[in-house]
C-alpha cells in the first residue's frame, strides 16, 4: 500500500529566483535531498503537481520538469491512478576500503544476498596475476546478487585464495565477505581499485532487473591484508540508475 502523501510544506521546499540555477533544478535537488535523508521515504506519494506549483509560485511545467528529472534517475515513478511515488534514494558509496554489505547496513538499507555460485575453479591469467598465484591453480569463486529493500543492486563476483576462510553459502547469504574476513582474523589493509562503466549483458540484465544494454557501473578491486598478501579479487557490476560512487578530491600540494 502506498504511504500517505508527503507534506511539501514540512520539507521546507523553496526556490531562489535570484539564483542563476534553473528553478526546476533547484526543486529537483531539494526533493532528491529529502529522499536521501529519509524525509521522503520509499512508497511516499509526492502529491498534486498543481498544489505544489501554487505553493512555490512556480508554473506546472517547471514542477513537472523537476519531477521528471527524478523519474529519469529512478528515484520516483509515475503510477496511473496513484500519482508520483518515491521509489528509493540512489545509493552513494564512498570510495574507501569497505564492503557493499557494510555500507548498505550503515545506511539502513536492509541488505540481503543470494549466492549464485560458490565453487572452486582454475585461475585464469588475470585472476592469477591479481592474487599472486600460479595460473591454473585452484581459487575460490563466490558470485552473489546483492539486494537493498528487496531490489537487486549489484552482481558481485569474488575470487579468493583457497583455504583462506570458511566460505559456507549460508553464512555468505547472512553477512558480508569483509565481515567474514575480519571474523577470521584477517586484517584488511589496502586495495587497488578501478571504476568504469559498460552495457549490461542479457544475463546481467535479467539478474539486475534491467534491460540488456542498460548502463552498469563496474568496479575491479584487489584487496591486500596487513602482510601484503592479496586476499580477494572482486569484479562487480552495479545498476547505474540505483548506484553511484562518491569521490573526495584533494589539491596536490
Amino acid at each position: 500500500m502506498p504511504k500517505p502523501t508527503a507534506d511539501s510544506a514540512s520539507l521546507g521546499l523553496g526556490v531562489d529566483r535570484t539564483s542563476p540555477v534553473p528553478l526546476y533544478y533547484q526543486l529537483a535537488r531539494q526533493l532528491e535531498t529529502a529522499i536521501e535523508q529519509g524525509l521522503l521515504a520509499p512508497g511516499s506519494l509526492l502529491g498534486n503537481e498543481l498544489e505544489l506549483a501554487a505553493r512555490l509560485g512556480l508554473s506546472r511545467p517547471t514542477v513537472r520538469q523537476a519531477i521528471q528529472s527524478l523519474v529519469d534517475k529512478g528515484l520516483m515513478v509515475r503510477r496511473r491512478g496513484v500519482g508520483t511515488q518515491v521509489v528509493h534514494s540512489r545509493i552513494k558509496r564512498p570510495l574507501e576500503l569497505s564492503s557493499l554489505y557494510d555500507d548498505l547496513e550503515a545506511a539502513g538499507r536492509r541488505p540481503a544476498t543470494r549466492v549464485l555460485r560458490n565453487t572452486v575453479e582454475p585461475a585464469t591469467a588475470d585472476i592469477a596475476a591479481a592474487l599472486g598465484v600460479a595460473e591454473g591453480s585452484d581459487v575460490h569463486l563466490v558470485e552473489r546478487l546483492r539486494y537493498a529493500y528487496d531490489e537487486p543492486m549489484a552482481l558481485l563476483r569474488n575470487h579468493l585464495p583457497p583455504q583462506l576462510l570458511d566460505l559456507g553459502t549460508e553464512r555468505l547469504e547472512s553477512t558480508g565477505l569483509y565481515r567474514m574476513m575480519r571474523s577470521a582474523g584477517i586484517t584488511l589493509h589496502s586495495a587497488r581499485q578501478t571504476v568504469g562503466a559498460r552495457a549490461a549483458t542479457v544475463e546481467e540484465g535479467e539478474l539486475l532487473d534491467e534491460a540488456a544494454g542498460a548502463p552498469l557501473l563496474t568496479m575491479e578491486r584487489t584487496t591486500f591484508d596487513d602482510g601484503g598478501r592479496a586476499v580477494e579479487y572482486g569484479s562487480h557490476v552495479y545498476r547505474a540508475a540505483r548506484y553511484a560512487f562518491e569521490f573526495q578530491l584533494l589539491v596536490r600540494p
